[in-house]
């Protein structure tokens, strides 16, 4: 692989592993307060793709200006289904948690298959260069912005969880419920605020990735897998690994493809998964933050 082929590869991969965090992140804090695996995260990004889409397609919006209302969307849907269905499975085994969120992710992507057809679409973005040059090397302006939004959200969502009073009441329920119960913390309101908050960032993960990347209702099937080898590979409910795993599988996957054929570069992201889940299965970070 010659010089610029690696740094055009790391860079891309750096730019693409900033969106596959911040779908991670969402999985990340669901199961940090539920210890609910959430299956339906990435057909939640596939809705907040939609809203995107048709807001520019309907109403010509700029994609980067509905990130706030794709976002309060997919809160409410995310809230929603915590207190209609998964309210109901929290003292449910682990398994039957799973296959719960494994049939919501189906009956979205079916009903989003009804609505809207398997075509993809696609949204442009009026007077933004799809790339810029820089000492030889192209950089795809939507991942930059998508990249940029990611880390400056992660900032942000880090801040909140450690100094605000709602943000300490979810990491509390996430280290031990009952101890957040008993110094009179709602848990089962900080449940609905937890899907809800995964639910949103998923939903951004989507709109940030429509000026470069196709919308259609199986979408989020290509993103659900590489989120949970983040996860894994950050840490059970770690969102500072997260962000990082979401990095280092990126920058894989890209290298991966570079010096691999085909579909194979998928093979780089699944060896780190293997070898994360036999030498350290608490991730590189061990599990969650304090």
């Amino acid at each position: 692989m010659s010089g610029g082929l690696f740094i055009q590869s790391l860079i891309d991969g750096l730019l693409m592993g900033g969106i596959y965090s911040l779908v991670a992140i969402g999985l990340t804090i669901i199961f940090g307060v539920m210890k609910i695996i959430n299956f339906a995260q990435g057909a939640l990004m596939m809705l907040g793709m939609y809203v995107t889409y048709w807001l520019y397609a309907i109403a010509g919006l700029n994609p980067y200006l509905s990130i706030p209302i794709s976002a309060i969307v997919l809160f409410v849907v995310g809230v929603a289904i915590q207190k209609t269905i998964l309210s109901k499975m929290m003292d449910a085994p682990e398994h039957n948690q799973l296959l719960v969120t494994l049939g919501i992710m189906l009956f979205i992507e079916n009903f989003a298959l009804i609505l809207f057809k398997p075509d993809f679409r696609s949204v442009t973005v009026e007077g933004m260069p799809k790339t810029i040059s820089l000492l030889s090397i192209n950089i795809g302006t939507g991942k930059l912005i998508a990249f940029l939004f990611a880390i400056g959200l992660t900032a942000l969502l880090f801040w909140f969880l450690k100094h605000t009073f709602l943000g300490k009441a979810i990491r509390a329920t996430s280290i031990n419920r009952q101890g957040a119960a008993l110094i009179g913390i709602n848990t089962k309101r900080i449940n609905y605020i937890a899907f809800g908050l995964g639910s949103a960032l998923a939903a951004i993960a989507g709109t940030l990735m429509t000026p470069f990347f196709y919308t259609s209702p199986d979408v989020g099937s290509a993103f659900i897998l590489k989120a949970f080898v983040v996860v894994v590979l950050g840490g059970l409910g770690n969102v500072l690994g997260a962000l990082i795993g979401g990095l280092v599988i990126g920058v894989a996957e890209s290298l991966g493809g570079a010096v691999l054929p085909g579909s194979l570069k998928e093979l780089m992201t699944y060896l780190i998964f293997i070898l994360v889940l036999l030498f350290r299965p608490n991730g590189i970070f061990g599990g969650k933050s304090k």
